[in-house]
């Protein structure tokens, strides 16, 4: 499956080593390039591309607001991977909250990169959960009394969230459960809807800030 990527940094230097990383790999090409968040919804609308590396900070439309503009705007939506300079950064958490799939650095190696990519295209399974839970933790204020009651969910769909947050991919899942993937990929889905979240990352958040998953 040939995955299409559109690269959005304000720093020409580093659009250019994004590309060349991408395009390097036979099964992902880079179909456009933006140095600014006001430019992206017209340029993902006229490639249809895949994932979005977006630049957290830039100087006009930040990564945050482009993000949230992109995934209101389209169905469906592409997954957005936001590349920042540091890992405690505030705008990146922001970001995963308005619906972005997970975040790198920009210093991350080049082969990480495209795992990254490919690995928020797939959507089975959670992009450094390590990093996520201590943005969670850095971030973290004071649980809801009922957790997640309110979103019933079934005793199943909370161990299927609990190993969501641990970073597990759907085999994994199932493997641990001893389920099928098909029941796996269920689940999840269930526990996607009845949370209203995009992906696995805003379900995950979700978790850590009810205090259904302890951050300790």
């Amino acid at each position: 499956m040939n995955l299409s990527v559109v690269v959005v940094d304000d720093e020409p230097l580093i659009r250019s080593g994004l590309r060349a990383i991408i395009n390097a790999e036979p099964d992902l090409t880079v179909v456009g390039e933006a140095g600014d968040g006001a430019e992206v919804l017209p340029l993902v609308r006229r490639t249809g591309a895949d994932v979005v590396l977006m630049d957290v900070r830039m100087p006009a439309v930040d990564g945050i607001q482009a993000t949230r503009l992109l995934l209101d705007s389209l169905d469906p939506a592409p997954r957005v991977l936001v590349v920042t300079t540091f890992e405690n950064d505030d705008y990146v958490y922001d970001a995963l909250r308005a619906g972005a799939s997970g975040f790198l650095l920009k210093r991350t190696p080049p082969d990480d990169i495209i795992a990254a990519i490919r690995t928020v295209a797939r959507s089975e399974s959670l992009l450094f959960p390590e990093a996520i839970r201590a943005l969670a933790l850095a971030h973290a204020g004071t649980p809801a009394p009922s957790g997640l009651a309110e979103y019933q969910l079934t005793e199943r769909e909370q161990e299927v969230l609990r190993l969501m947050a641990r970073g597990l991919s759907n085999a994994e899942i199932a493997g641990e459960l001893i389920l099928g993937l098909q029941t796996v990929k269920t689940h999840v889905a269930n526990v996607l809807a009845k949370l209203n979240a995009r992906d696995r990352t805003q379900a995950v958040i979700r978790a850590y800030e009810s205090g259904f998953v302890p951050l300790h």
